[in-house]
């Protein structure tokens, strides 16, 4: 008799849940609508948003280009000669990415040739190391996350040495005090 009474009143309250969320039975309820339901947001980014969104892409390609040059063999006249060439590199392929071709491969195409001819004066300036480590950055094969780990590792290790430091001068001070 339990039983039954508790599964009469759990298909009741089933049921209720059930209508809230469906509206009924084969209506479409307060859930079904939410689902749905789109935003509708058809105003244009402003001016003020568009430089915004064109400062942070500027902050992030240069912010890029250094993590990349940190992992360069070269000196600091080459690593500014190719900061230069990057980010040129990088302005004509957002130009080309602008560009309405009439087919993709035409796009894919014209970036190819791109890559091919972009950095053809730099290879004479620098070493084939980072001759390849560049390739690999056109390609998408560098790996950013991995140069920011090695910064922090870096970091790390001069704040032990700092604080290591630090201490044995300390260290030093007291002896002198206590003799």
């Amino acid at each position: 008799m339990k039983k039954s009474l508790f599964l009469i009143v759990l298909l009741i309250v089933g049921m209720d849940g059930y209508s809230q969320m469906t509206g009924g039975f084969g209506g479409r309820g307060r859930a079904a609508r939410e689902i749905n339901r789109i935003p509708h947001n058809n105003s244009e980014p402003s001016e003020k948003e568009l430089a915004e969104r064109e400062r942070k892409m500027e902050e992030r390609k240069a912010e890029y280009i250094n993590n990349f040059l940190t992992t360069l063999e070269a000196d600091d006249f080459q690593k500014e000669i190719i900061k230069q060439y990057l980010s040129s590199y990088y302005d004509e392929k957002l130009k080309l990415y602008k560009i309405q071709y009439e087919r993709s491969f035409d796009r894919e195409k014209a970036i190819e040739n791109l890559n091919n001819t972009h950095f053809k004066e730099l290879e004479e300036l620098i070493s084939k190391n980072d001759m390849i480590k560049l390739k690999e950055l056109i390609t998408g094969d560098f790996d950013e996350k991995e140069v920011e780990k090695e910064k922090k590792k870096k970091k790390k290790k001069k704040k032990k040495k700092k604080r290591k430091k630090k201490n044995e001068d300390e260290e030093d001070k007291k002896e002198k005090i206590d003799e």
